[in-house]
């Protein structure tokens, strides 16, 4: 049977390889956003507007799919915070029960403290993505709300202004 300390270590040595393996996606990362400004210019062809399709007037956004954050938050940020939180409470749980865990507890939380650091400021940049998603959602429903109001308001001017004409008309022809 593998003991607890056996198992805390390799815990750690899993959470060091992720924190590497997210230094080097970060860094091939970065190459590739600097290898991509020195492309040469891509010659436009202009279509006439019977074939140009729909989707070429999507933003860029739209059309990506799977981007690069994508895949980097789910294989490397989601995984990092799960084994971060996970060795965390499972030090602080067997060190309850393992007085062999506390003898080597300094060790336990430095490693902690390291792999926090990364864990900590991917929950901070999700918490801000998801703060920016919900302005962008209330920004969007204060517009529509506006709109809906602005078509009401002009909806009921139109029928103000065609029962004032039908009346208008009536009373043409009744005086006739």
């Amino acid at each position: 049977m593998i003991e607890w300390i056996d198992l805390l270590t390799l815990m750690g040595i899993g959470m060091a390889t992720m924190a590497l393996l997210l230094a080097f996606v970060i860094l091939v990362q970065f190459a590739r956003r600097s290898l991509k400004q020195v492309k040469p210019k891509k010659v436009i062809i202009v279509q006439p507007k019977e074939i140009r399709r729909r989707t070429e007037k999507m933003s860029k956004e739209a059309r990506e799919g799977v981007t690069f954050n994508d895949i980097f938050m789910f294989m490397i940020a989601v995984p990092l915070v799960l084994l971060w939180v996970g060795f965390a409470g499972f030090v602080i749980h067997t060190g309850l029960n393992n007085s062999a865990v506390l003898e080597n507890i300094e060790a336990y939380t430095t490693l902690i403290a390291i792999l926090g650091g990364p864990a900590l400021l991917i929950i901070k940049d999700a918490l801000d993505v998801w703060k920016q998603e919900q302005a962008e959602k209330t920004a969007f429903y204060k517009v529509k709300a506006q709109a809906v109001i602005d078509y009401n308001d002009a909806a009921q001017k139109q029928a103000q202004m065609v029962e004032a004409k039908e009346q208008e008309h009536e009373h043409k022809h009744v005086k006739k």
